[in-house]
């Protein structure tokens, strides 16, 4: 009796399988300040996705210390992540870009509850989010994007990235969510029938007139800051992999969409400020017009591509949202996102 209590509390102390843990702050705070030699800084968590974003600061400077997690992102998708940055910090892009430990290493690993996890030390990006940009911040915006897709076209990483596609964007995410959509077969039905005409207006472009190179592919001004100078930092090329170009000149359009089907901005307003970027853009580097023609079906690839990462993620993430109601509101915007370039 007294033996099989003995294995029975031995056993219910060994760690119990996890699939997603959140590192301390402190002890992030303890081995960051050790790996760095960084002083006297804190550390607090400052959102808690797919992956983990911590602040660390002391009196004088900011990081930014992500953790990643082996369900999103696998440690050769993470060194490629590490060799893009590095590449676009040392020809001169304006991004946030990782740091090496006194050791020379840039990425590092943690022994978590659920297995390795990894993480990166990155520099911070000064500034803050701009929804609304004036016109000096718009040609800024259109010159950096287009120096940054100036030598993600020019180069091969040796890690592999994502690619976006066809197959990556639509077909497979179709078939990825499907089972959401067991109560929503009307809902399902018009997003089919919809990806059957995107993708025989997608076939009917010449790619030769296409840009092509590694992409963020999340191009909103979630993810660059201005400063108080107005000078832009690009940051969270966490999805970044080969693709057409115009993925990234469309995902900033889809801010614009949005801005205006939140009645913020008119379709005018909107439209001049992506004419500026446009304009400041071209000026760096061509922009092919059926590169501008095919936004409406790239866009729609870019809806349905992370509504497939939403439902992947559904039990770390978006458990929070992603039910009947979002995903009929979600067919709902696309539906008017496709409409949007009817008028």
């Amino acid at each position: 009796m007294i033996l099989n209590l003995r294995a029975s509390i031995t056993k219910s102390m060994q760690i119990f399988p996890t699939r997603y843990s959140t590192l301390s702050s402190d002890a992030l705070n303890d081995f960051i300040s050790e790996r760095y030699g960084l002083r006297d800084t804190s550390c607090r968590l400052l959102i808690r996705n797919v992956s983990d974003t911590y602040i660390v600061e002391n009196q004088t400077d900011k990081y930014i210390f992500k953790i990643y997690r082996d369900a999103h992102r696998k440690l050769d998708e993470i060194e490629g992540e590490a060799e893009l940055l590095t590449i676009l910090n040392d020809k001169g892009a304006s991004v946030s870009y990782p740091i090496k430990d006194l050791s020379g290493a840039i990425i590092q690993s943690f022994n978590a509850a659920e297995g390795t996890r990894y993480g990166m030390l990155f520099t911070y990006a000064k500034g803050r989010v701009v929804n609304v940009m004036n016109e000096e911040q718009l040609t800024t915006l259109g010159r950096e994007m287009a120096t940054v897709h100036n030598i993600t076209s020019s180069i091969q990483l040796n890690h592999k990235r994502i690619e976006f596609h066809i197959d990556t964007t639509i077909i497979q995410p179709l078939e990825t969510v499907k089972p959401a959509f067991v109560e929503l077969e009307e809902e399902y039905a018009d997003l089919i029938a919809v990806s059957k005409t995107v993708i025989a207006k997608l076939n009917e472009f010449d790619f030769t007139n296409f840009s092509y190179g590694y992409c963020h592919y999340d191009f909103l001004p979630k993810n660059f800051h201005f400063d108080e100078d107005n000078k832009l930092t690009f940051f969270d090329f966490d999805f970044a992999g080969k693709g057409y170009l115009a993925n990234d000149i469309t995902s900033l359009y889809i801010h614009y969409f949005m801005e205006v089907f939140m009645n913020r901005q008119t379709r005018e307003q909107a439209d001049t400020a992506f004419a500026t970027f446009v304009e400041s853009y071209r000026k760096v580097r061509p922009l092919h017009g059926d590169e501008l023609k095919a936004i409406p079906y790239l866009g729609f690839g870019f809806w349905v591509f992370y509504l497939g990462f939403q439902y992947d993620n559904f039990e770390d993430w978006s458990n929070i949202f992603f039910g009947p109601k979002f995903l009929k509101d979600r067919v709902m915007l696309i539906k008017k996102w496709m409409a949007y370039f009817e008028d």
